[in-house]
């Protein structure tokens, strides 16, 4: 029965998808609504089973075909991670896809029309699959999200998706985005209603972090850093809320609660709890990476700059087939100048306490 649900809403997907086409990614005024016409099937390209190899991977690595995915971003190595659950319940890597295309630079999205592309979490559901867009197959990362809305980011249509081209989007090859978007379809087939797309400004390691410690976007990082380290420690999927306009992740109502747990994206944050053997598991690697982040600013590790002045990047794997798509971000967007400028979110707890701002209240 859940499957079948599921099988409805991508073919209801279809049917919607093809209202938004082209699918665009600087959010342009989607067509009117049109009357109720009866669902189109959907083209082979969205059917289309996985190559061999990565069925023989799937299976190597012990992954049930359906099981649950979940996706991680890194900006600046331009990858994308599939983690497909196996069969004890824990999330392994299945694979790494270069990034052929992705615009802006690192640093969240804040505004319609940045050319920024997305960064933090984000959930995916069966609506939010594109079967019909201008650019082969496109995963919609339902930018904003609770936490964009309440910090007053905006935009719309930023997309995963192939053509190898980027206003805003992580634009991949038309053969990945294809295996990509058949990886999500059956994690839907198998029951599951969302998947978790989380995006990072690069990997999250002591010295990418030293690296970039003077942009005006590192609070935010920390912040997400959180999420990010909940995932490396456990592999499983954090659960990820919203409050006081800052994100929190694995928070549980306290023992003995008379009432569940409500958040509330632009007001205070409510007392919350986290499983200790999820808090002490990250806890233990915040306090390694501080001391590597701590030894390497002690020996001067030379800073990145702030804006590398192109629009966006490309992994080096696409560098000889696509040696015109990596351009200045002034030829890119020549009005950039006549933007507002508008100041990072300061994200900071009253205590001031690390376990504070990283876990709530333990149990």
């Amino acid at each position: 029965m859940i499957r079948a649900t599921v099988v409805s809403a991508l073919l209801l997907t279809a049917a919607f998808a093809a209202a938004l086409a082209p699918v665009r990614c600087l959010g342009q005024t989607a067509a009117p609504p049109t009357p109720a016409k009866p669902t189109p099937p959907l083209p082979a390209k969205a059917t289309k089973e996985l190559p061999r190899d990565l069925l023989a991977l799937i299976k190597q690595k012990n992954m049930p075909k359906f099981s649950p995915i979940l996706m991680r971003i890194f900006k600046e190595e331009a990858e994308l991670e599939v983690w497909k659950q196996d069969s004890k319940g824990r999330f392994q890597l299945l694979k790494t896809y270069p990034i052929c295309r992705w615009s802006g630079d690192i640093g969240p999205k804040e505004r319609e029309g940045d050319r920024q592309t997305p960064e933090g979490f984000y959930t995916i559901t069966p609506e939010l699959m594109n079967p019909n867009s201008s650019y082969y197959l496109a995963i919609n990362t339902g930018f904003p999200n609770a936490f964009d809305k309440a910090n007053g980011r905006d935009g719309s249509f930023l997309m995963i998706h192939g053509d190898c081209s980027s206003s805003g989007c992580y634009a991949m090859t038309d053969e990945q985005v294809g295996e990509i978007y058949s990886l999500a379809r059956d994690a839907f087939l198998g029951g599951r209603t969302s998947f978790q797309i989380e995006a990072y400004p690069f990997h999250m390691t002591p010295a990418n972090l030293a690296r970039h410690r003077t942009n005006p976007h590192m609070a935010f990082w920390q912040m997400i850093k959180v999420g990010h380290d909940h995932f490396e420690t456990t592999h499983l999927e954090p659960r990820v809320d919203v409050c006081n306009r800052r994100y929190v992740f694995d928070a549980h109502a306290p023992p003995n609660s008379p009432s569940p747990l409500v958040f509330n994206p632009t007001g205070p944050c409510p007392a919350f709890v986290v499983n200790p053997k999820i808090a002490r598991a990250a806890l233990e690697k915040q306090r390694a990476d501080e001391a590597e982040y701590a030894r390497l600013i002690e020996e001067n590790l030379p800073t990145a700059p702030v804006y590398t002045g192109l629009d966006g990047g490309m992994n080096q794997a696409f560098h000889a087939r696509f040696p015109d798509k990596v351009i200045s971000f002034a030829r890119a967007f020549p009005a950039a100048s006549q933007l507002p400028q508008v100041p990072p979110a300061q994200f900071v707890d009253n205590d001031g306490s690390l376990a504070s701002k990283m876990f709530g209240t333990l149990f």
